[in-house]
């Protein structure tokens, strides 16, 4: 009987030693997430992380760009017309360059009036003038071939300096042509014509072309002191002035598609 209780017993003490033994250590898969979670990225997805993100901000901001300019810009304008004729106050379309200084005025105005090429428009304009007795009052010949060629020459260049630097330093204008190089062929012969009654001030403003208007003007009134009395009437002096207005809105008319003949017909630079 004693023993029986001593055996109970004993298998009583094991039962109660084994409920108090630690878990197994197998992981449960639920642990094993929190555990995952709880850990910080490792370096590799870190970057791939980053790089995801750098590539779809890249792609956003392609998106939304605006698409690139194709257009191809207008030829420029060169400095001289086939090599001969000074371009010196032309601007190229697109270009919106500081207005000029009282220095650059004048030096334009110098270059157009003593420039190789001055010499020779006045003398063939001069020979045109005395084959045609523009004015009997000169004569013909040599004599009157220099009569006129002189004449020419003075009322061009003193037009020149009023025109380009001595009025558009006192009014704040800029003489120079800034050409428009794009749109109809109407519409860019009418902007070429337009720019002998207005042309931009020193802030880029469109404002009536006074040194062009008056300076023709003046002009014309000193060059009553050097040619016969006949050519000082009212009528021969607003002829004169019409005339000079219509050769600056032609010439205007010429630069501005100047770039365009040089590389479309004549197949070359400008």
């Amino acid at each position: 009987m004693r023993c029986s209780w001593s055996l109970l017993l004993l298998l009583s003490a094991s039962v109660a030693f084994a409920q108090q033994a630690p878990p197994t250590t197998a992981a449960s898969p639920v642990s094993s997430d929190l555990q995952a979670a709880a850990l910080p990225d490792a370096p590799d997805a870190l970057i791939a992380q980053s790089s995801s993100s750098e590539q779809q901000q890249t792609e956003s901001n392609s998106l939304s760009a605006e698409p690139a300019d194709t257009t191809p810009k207008p030829p420029p304008q060169p400095k001289r017309i086939l090599g001969i004729m000074p371009n010196y106050r032309a601007v190229s379309a697109g270009v919106k360059p500081p207005p000029a200084t009282p220095r650059q005025a004048f030096s334009i105005a110098t270059h157009q009036s003593f420039d190789y090429s001055a010499f020779i428009f006045v003398g063939l304009t001069s020979a045109i003038a005395e084959g045609e007795n523009s004015h009997p009052d000169l004569g013909k010949g040599i004599p009157g071939f220099w009569a006129y060629s002189w004449r020419g020459w003075v009322d061009k260049t003193d037009g020149n300096y009023w025109v380009v630097w001595a009025l558009p330093s006192v009014l704040h204008e800029d003489e120079r042509y800034y050409a428009l190089g794009r749109g109809s062929i109407a519409h860019r012969a009418l902007y070429a014509v337009s720019r002998v009654v207005i042309t931009p001030d020193y802030n880029g403003h469109n404002t009536i072309n006074g040194s062009e208007l008056i300076g023709r003007g003046i002009a014309q009134g000193i060059s009553t002191t050097y040619y016969p009395s006949s050519d000082r009437t009212a009528s021969a002096l607003a002829t004169k002035y019409a005339y000079s207005l219509l050769r600056d809105a032609s010439t205007n008319t010429f630069r501005e598609f100047w770039p365009d003949i040089a590389v479309h017909v004549l197949h070359r630079n400008p």
